[in-house]
């Protein structure tokens, strides 16, 4: 879809600006439990090792598309807070009024870019855990504590689909062949050197269909099993748990999670831990695509900050399906000329799209995936996650993932980044490895 910068028309899924009213209550225990046991199906998730936000229903929400994608709710979203009545009492990332937000990975594609307010949010960090209620003054006067557990145990069940055996999966060609896959990654070999293009990541898909209701609280309680140490996510019925953090913004610090450089380890022999260093850590292919990755968010960062720091070395990050080389990278933000900080979906949008889903440079690398990949992304790859009224938030890479189009049907996608000396049938190998944590959360293998 072309880029449309005109003023959005309210409809059925997105409204204007309302004036909301958003109470948030402190819970005095934190059970340790409280993520993990609101996970459910028409849940939005966030979370982290048994930390994060899960909310249910919607207060309000935007849906966006084009180049003007991110503009547009952000535009919005500012309005929201600035009419917005907000009692947050304990004012920490993810407490008061927040949205959840997937964007497309570009602005040609028919994905339409939303955020979300809930009308409830369950929040929990390492000290503290809370419950917002947002909406109307009017649904909102007189609420207290007791009040607002009441109505999310009535969301809960709301978001809930009956339970049922798990269907039998059948795992089918997507928009973009296995054949196909290896033909863009030879052509894209072949035409670094002419577009002046040192890396392309190359995208595929696959169709998970299963003889059942797909039942995402399944997904996303095997995914927070198995992948506690990702950023498990869910909006709108894209659903993935992804390792690479594109952009955490506490009270002004922004931080990220570089990963570039993959390895399966189901090829990995007996010495497990100098398999992935020999083949990672020292090989100067993946310590170059790494290192492109870094200089890209270097570039982005620079203009709205005061200057990152990141390690010299990458460290190997150990997944249970795959190793990557990874960095963990934090800059200070500087304020505009009045005395704004960027929030973290500013940040979001200008770090997107990283090196490490497109390209390096990116807009020469984003040109020449459009005229080999052969599939609209959607979500994949895009920015998702949530920001707060105060604008801190975190925004992952919609990574290892699926966009659940039927009650019946997910579209799984997974990408692989070329650069010289890459290998068509190495690239379309790790693209299966990448997919696992789906096909597992799923029982397709």
């Amino acid at each position: 879809m072309s880029a449309d910068s005109t003023a959005l028309t309210p409809t059925a899924h997105q409204s204007p600006a309302p004036a909301l009213t958003s109470v948030t209550f402190k819970f005095q225990d934190a059970a340790q439990s409280l993520i993990s046991d609101s996970l459910r199906h028409h849940a939005m998730v966030w979370t982290r090792n048994g930390n994060g936000l899960v909310g249910f229903g919607v207060a309000a929400q935007i849906h966006t598309q084009g180049e003007e994608r991110f503009a547009q709710a952000r535009a919005w979203f500012a309005q929201i807070i600035k009419l917005a009545q907000i009692t947050d009492p304990i004012t920490r990332p993810g407490s008061g009024l927040v949205a959840f937000g997937s964007f497309a990975f570009s602005f040609t594609s028919s994905f339409a870019s939303r955020l979300v307010i809930p009308e409830v949010v369950l929040g929990k960090d390492g000290e503290h855990a809370w419950i917002t209620v947002t909406g109307t003054a009017e649904k909102l006067a007189g609420m207290q504590f007791a009040d607002a557990l009441a109505l999310a145990e009535v969301k809960l069940a709301q978001a809930a689909i009956a339970a049922s055996a798990p269907g039998e999966i059948e795992l089918t060609t997507g928009q973009l062949t296995a054949g196909s896959y290896l033909e863009a990654v030879t052509k894209a070999l072949g035409q670094f050197e002419d577009r002046g293009i040192s890396k392309l990541v190359l995208a595929r898909d696959i169709v998970a269909r299963s003889s059942s209701p797909i039942d995402l609280a399944s997904v996303l309680r095997t995914l927070t099993e198995q992948y506690g140490n990702c950023w498990t996510y869910a909006v709108d019925g894209l659903v993935g748990a992804t390792p690479e953090m594109l952009v955490r913004v506490t009270n002004g610090l922004a931080e990220a999670r570089v990963l570039a450089g993959t390895l399966d380890r189901a090829t990995a022999g007996a010495d497990a831990t100098g398999y992935a260093h020999a083949q990672l850590f020292e090989d100067p292919k993946q310590r170059h695509e790494h290192q492109l990755a870094i200089d890209s968010l270097t570039e982005s960062l620079n203009p709205i900050s005061h200057g990152m720091q990141s390690p010299e070395e990458p460290f190997i990050l150990q997944l249970p399906n795959v190793w990557h080389l990874a960095s963990d990278v934090r800059a200070e933000l500087r304020a505009d000329a009045e005395g704004q900080l960027p929030s973290a979906l500013d940040v979001a949008e200008i770090f997107h799209p990283t090196a490490a889903v497109c390209g390096t440079p990116t807009k020469r690398a984003g040109v020449l995936l459009r005229e080999l990949e052969g599939l609209d992304r959607g979500p994949y790859a895009g920015p998702v996650g949530w920001v707060d009224s105060r604008g801190d938030g975190e925004f992952g890479i919609a990574l290892r993932g699926g966009m659940l189009e039927t009650e019946n049907m997910m579209r799984l996608y997974a990408g692989c980044g070329i650069v010289p000396g890459s290998v068509p049938e190495a690239e379309l190998a790790e693209s299966w490895a990448k997919m696992r944590p789906m096909r597992q959360a799923l029982q397709a293998e």
